[in-house]
């Protein structure tokens, strides 16, 4: 009895290994199923958008303009303003900078048609004034008060439908006051008119218009227009131009009562 029980241990213990053999083997196998379906999800995924790459790109592309369209609204970077009070007061108080084209120079101002950021679609799909004539907004240039002959240099360098970039500084019932500037023929950077006439001494600095005294914004530019306009005392141009001894005789004698009496008699003669 004893042999046989000892005989029939071994395929006992066979058995058992057998069975935990074929739990680990059954049990790896569910594990490598497991492991294998997210990574099937994930591949069907991708062959899915491989069979579609139009379609996802046209998605991709429908989302981006409407973006763009969205944002462009919001911040009326296609708008064509036809008159000052169109422009947002947002605007102003940033000094953004906008395009435009000289139409006129006359004594109230530089007559000047906004020129908006035109994107080939967009433009045509945002733009509110479609078949409108041609609307000119009023620039006065910021700060600056100028001379007949001031004007008349104005009238010779701004030629009629040249650019120019407008830098807002106030508005002013429906006119604007901007820094103007222009870009010369072979040079890249722009010149800014306010300093320009200032330095040819053919304007004088004047109140900022709109800006109130006590703030940065009216000091930074008055320091500017003021640094212009002494460039221009020191070196004697336009009315800040001495007469030479010869000139003030000449005006002198011009103006005394001798010669004014002899013109009377050879006049009455």
């Amino acid at each position: 009895m004893h042999r046989e029980n000892v005989n029939n241990m071994p395929e006992s213990s066979r058995e058992t290994e057998s069975e935990e053999a074929a739990a680990t083997a059954a049990a790896r196998r569910q594990t490598v199923n497991g492991n294998k379906s997210p990574h099937n999800i994930v591949s069907l995924i991708s062959k899915i958008a491989d069979e579609n790459i139009s379609l996802v790109r046209n998605i991709s592309t429908c989302l981006a303009v409407a973006g763009v369209i969205v944002i462009a609204r919001s911040i009326k970077l296609l708008t064509k303003f036809q008159v000052a009070r169109e422009i947002p007061a947002r605007f102003i108080e940033r000094n953004v900078s906008l395009r435009g084209k000289v139409h006129s120079i006359t004594e109230k101002g530089i007559e000047v048609e906004h020129v908006p950021i035109y994107l080939p679609v967009l433009s045509t799909l945002l733009s509110k004034h479609r078949d409108v004539s041609t609307s000119t907004m009023l620039v006065h240039l910021a700060g600056v008060e100028l001379t007949p002959e001031g004007q008349t240099w104005l009238q010779n360098t701004l030629a009629p439908a040249q650019v120019v970039w407008l830098k807002l500084i106030s508005r002013e019932d429906n006119a604007l006051h901007c820094l103007v500037s222009h870009s010369r023929q072979g040079s890249m950077w722009g010149h800014c008119m306010n300093e320009e006439v200032l330095k040819l001494g053919l304007a004088r600095t004047a109140p900022i218009v709109g800006v109130l005294p006590d703030t940065p914004l009216y000091w930074r530019l008055h320091k500017r227009l003021h640094k212009a306009e002494l460039k221009a005392e020191k070196k004697g141009r336009g009315f800040w131009r001495e007469e030479s001894l010869w000139e003030r005789t000449s005006k002198a004698v011009r103006d005394s009562s001798i010669i004014r009496l002899m013109k009377t008699i050879f006049k009455r003669s």
